[in-house]
């Protein structure tokens, strides 16, 4: 190809490339601006690779790499600035969300826990009661899955066997579909965030009611007490996250419901964010820790109640300073 018909081709693609630099580089660009900036990156270091092997006047080149230097600048500090973003929302953005949302999270923690905890003192007390709540079958995979002498702790009998890396998975999967299922329930105007909460207590708390009752409490309770402190406090938070998109619905004040849902959606999907990460968190914990039996119970508790005490510290103290009060 004749090197004026390659220049007439993308030119067009050169300018656009060059305009979203200049964007860059004076700190004017918006996120929806540059998002296929990679992709025009890539595009013009393709261009500049076949103007060199066709052996093109400097005319053209020298233009090109110039281009291609500035680009490979500003997407790497832009890599830099979305870890830097990442970083700063782990470290302070999701817990003060977390506490700017503290109504909808008190709600939400004493619709989960509270039906949580009365249910598993009243199957404790009467143990017929758990048949009202789940199946005998389930009953009976529950004890397997915590009987003393099992060799993996918390697994089915098909998944005993397992590779922890598998169960990881697995549990990444199941416990973030129970997660968006109760956040993206607050769309029935909130209602359906309240019946997910207290369904998934309700399973929650006759299952440990159960099995302490006959006997397996120590394995059960020493399998939770890690894993749990992110996995539960997770799915507390995710229904406050949807009874914030419920109440949006209910109350939009002097916005339009869409509205309204608008501006709430913002919050809550990044409570949701911090969400998933406290549910990768979990898995891990659950997949390689939780289940082995190696490690005695007593330090399972040890290491299940720093792990309690460090999430309560980080949802109430991360991020707090003077110049961005809650």
């Amino acid at each position: 190809m004749k090197q004026s018909l390659f220049e007439s081709r993308h030119q067009r693609q050169w300018q656009a490339f060059a305009e979203q630099l200049t964007q860059l580089e004076q700190g004017q660009a918006k996120a929806a601006d540059v998002a296929d900036f990679p992709h025009q990156y890539r595009r013009l270091c393709q261009h500049l690779a076949l103007a060199q092997e066709r052996g093109y006047s400097s005319y053209l080149v020298d233009p090109l790499q110039q281009l291609a230097l500035r680009g490979h600048q500003q997407l790497y500090r832009h890599r830099s600035q979305l870890a830097a973003n990442a970083l700063s929302f782990v470290l302070a953005d999701f817990p003060r969300l977390v506490r700017e949302q503290w109504r909808f999270v008190l709600i939400a923690s004493m619709l989960f826990f509270g039906s949580l905890v009365g249910i598993a003192l009243l199957v404790y007390l009467f143990p017929d009661l758990i048949y009202s709540i789940v199946s005998p079958q389930q009953v009976a995979e529950m004890q397997a899955m915590y009987d003393p002498d099992a060799s993996r702790l918390g697994r089915a009998a098909e998944r005993a066997s397992s590779e922890d890396w598998m169960m990881f998975g697995y549990y990444v999967m199941h416990n973030i579909g129970i997660a968006f299922q109760t956040f993206a329930a607050g769309l029935l105007f909130g209602l359906g965030s309240v019946f997910f909460l207290i369904f998934n207590g309700l399973i929650i708390g006759a299952v440990s009611g159960h099995l302490t009752e006959i006997g397996y409490g120590q394995t059960f309770w020493s399998f939770v007490i890690g894993h749990g402190a992110f996995e539960l406090t997770a799915i507390a938070l995710a229904g406050a996250a949807g009874l914030q998109l419920g109440w949006a619905l209910i109350a939009p004040g002097q916005l339009t419901r869409g509205e309204s849902l608008r501006l709430a959606a913002r919050k809550s999907v990044r409570m949701l964010c911090g969400v998933m990460l406290f549910l990768l968190i979990a898995a891990f914990v659950e997949a390689y820790w939780s289940s082995t039996t190696v490690i005695t119970p007593w330090i399972k508790y040890l290491v299940g109640a720093v792990l309690w005490l460090l999430v309560g510290t980080y949802l109430g103290f991360a991020g707090r300073n003077r110049h961005a009060p809650d």
